[in-house]
């Protein structure tokens, strides 16, 4: 799940699901031939110690690699494609079902319209992503839905000297990473990245609050001091705030490093409910990323 910055939308990583703009300038008295042209097409490569959407670990608590590429057409569309290794379908739905589940990947597929409508620095930027998760040995249960999930955004970036970022609103169309009756979910974050104009360094900031819609089913188990299941909404169980804070460095050549620390208040039930693993470690707990990224 690619977030903004994306998903870096990876932390994400946060700026793949914004399009890039390409122009050109021509001196008049310089042959064409000799202005090297800018490909609209920008992929990527990373590598980081946990991949965390939205504050929550999506490889239990292990590293992954990430990777994708944008188009972008100077008109202001642009369409791309993220992936990441995963485990967190395979894990939970393993567990919830007790059947051998395998999806080690997650596939992002997005497209929109960003362009600067209202100034200067200022991106407008409208869209539809994807989550595709390629699975084998699925079984649902009454707490669980299909874990593929299309969502629309609107973002409005921002550029005041060497402070940027953006804020965005995303809602699902469809239920959301596997959580039943979650239609109508939605996810507003802000970011913020100041650069400090010493040694490529920036600084960043982020926070988020995850609602998720809907009901649960009937259910007869009882869980001790957390109570009974029955009657209790999807925002009750699983809608939560996420925070980050970092700093990147710009090695040149389009490579750079990241260091953040990130968390979230979210909840964990005994069971199938919440966010843990399948040893009930909350997978939304505070913790260090280490992250190396090449974009080409």
């Amino acid at each position: 799940m690619k977030s903004l910055q994306k998903k870096a939308i990876s932390a994400v990583a946060v700026g793949l699901l914004t399009g890039l703009a390409c122009a050109s300038a021509f001196a008049e008295d310089a042959p064409a031939a000799d202005v090297p042209e800018v490909s609209p097409i920008v992929a990527n490569v990373t590598v980081v110690n946990d991949y965390r959407y939205r504050g929550i670990s999506q490889s239990n608590f292990k590293p992954a690699i990430q990777g994708g590429f944008d188009y972008a057409h100077e008109s202001g569309f642009y369409v791309g494609n993220w992936n990441s290794s995963i485990s967190w379908v395979g894990d939970n739905y393993k567990t919830a079902a007790g059947v051998s589940t395998s999806a080690p990947i997650e596939m992002d597929f997005y497209g929109g319209f960003k362009k600067e409508l209202i100034g200067e620095g200022f991106a407008s930027d409208l869209g539809i992503l994807q989550y595709y998760y390629p699975t084998s040995g699925i079984q649902l249960t009454s707490q669980q839905a299909n874990p593929n999930t299309t969502e629309i955004y609107a973002a409005q970036n921002y550029t005041y000297g060497p402070l940027t970022g953006f804020v965005k609103f995303s809602y699902a169309v469809s239920t959301l990473f596997g959580n039943v009756n979650s239609s109508g979910s939605y996810y507003p974050d802000f970011t913020a990245n100041y650069d400090t104009g010493v040694w490529g360094l920036a600084l960043n900031g982020h926070i988020g609050y995850q609602y998720v819609a809907g009901h649960q089913p009937s259910s007869n188990t009882t869980w001790g001091t957390s109570g009974n299941v029955n009657g209790l909404t999807n925002s009750t169980l699983y809608s939560y705030t996420d925070w980050k804070l970092g700093v990147t460095k710009d090695f040149g050549g389009g490579l750079s490093g990241a260091l953040a620390y990130v968390g979230t208040n979210a909840a964990t039930y005994k069971g199938a409910y919440g966010y843990s693993d399948p040893q009930g470690k909350n997978t939304g707990k505070a913790t260090g990323l280490v992250s190396l990224t090449k974009t080409f």
